[in-house]
């Protein structure tokens, strides 16, 4: 059965690490026969949520008008959302956590969902990594109905394009595929 795959790549760098193995997620995603999609959200304007609530009086719209309404509406519809991000001092990137945050407008619609993480980082002990994937963890306990399919952590890479010299894209298509 061909699902719904919304990748969501937080790296700020195009090209970057976590944005590359995106792409390897995604490539194998689409050769399973997978209708996916990769966005990246520095490319978008989200603006920060202002815990202003304006979007628990007006049926879930934000008193921001920018990109995040699409962006909301593509991750309720999703089957499977991957969330990417580069190591940034043992968090995830800024515009990632703007996404997770304004998901607040809607946040009960986003439900049933199967999560994917994929994060790059510069240091090659693992456990740099564990304060980003509990952030991804804590988003999707917030989701009811989210399962954790899969974790890619990749060490040791910090120059754009590193990671392509690395098992990461091999595991990256292969998690895709196996959606």
């Amino acid at each position: 059965m061909s699902k719904k795959v919304l990748i969501l790549s937080g790296s700020p760098r195009k090209g970057g690490n976590s944005d590359i193995l995106c792409d390897e997620f995604l490539r194998g995603a689409q050769d399973a026969g997978h209708k996916a999609e990769k966005i990246r959200v520095a490319e978008k304007k989200v603006a920060p949520c202002s815990g202003c609530y304006y979007c628990s009086t007006h049926g879930g719209a934000c008193v921001h008008k920018d990109d995040m309404a699409d962006i909301l509406q593509k991750m309720i519809d999703a089957d499977v959302i991957v969330l990417a991000s580069p190591v940034y001092f043992y968090s995830i990137s800024a515009q990632l956590k703007a996404v997770i945050d304004r998901t607040v407008a809607r946040w009960l619609e986003v439900k049933d969902k199967e999560f994917y993480y994929i994060t790059t980082m510069a240091d090659e002990e693992k456990a740099s990594a564990d304060t980003t994937l509990a952030c991804f963890r804590g988003y999707a306990d917030c989701v009811e109905g989210a399962v954790e399919k899969g974790v890619l952590v990749a060490g040791g890479v910090y120059e754009p394009g590193a990671v392509r010299n690395t098992s990461a894209m091999a595991q990256a298509y292969e998690m895709g595929r196996n959606v």
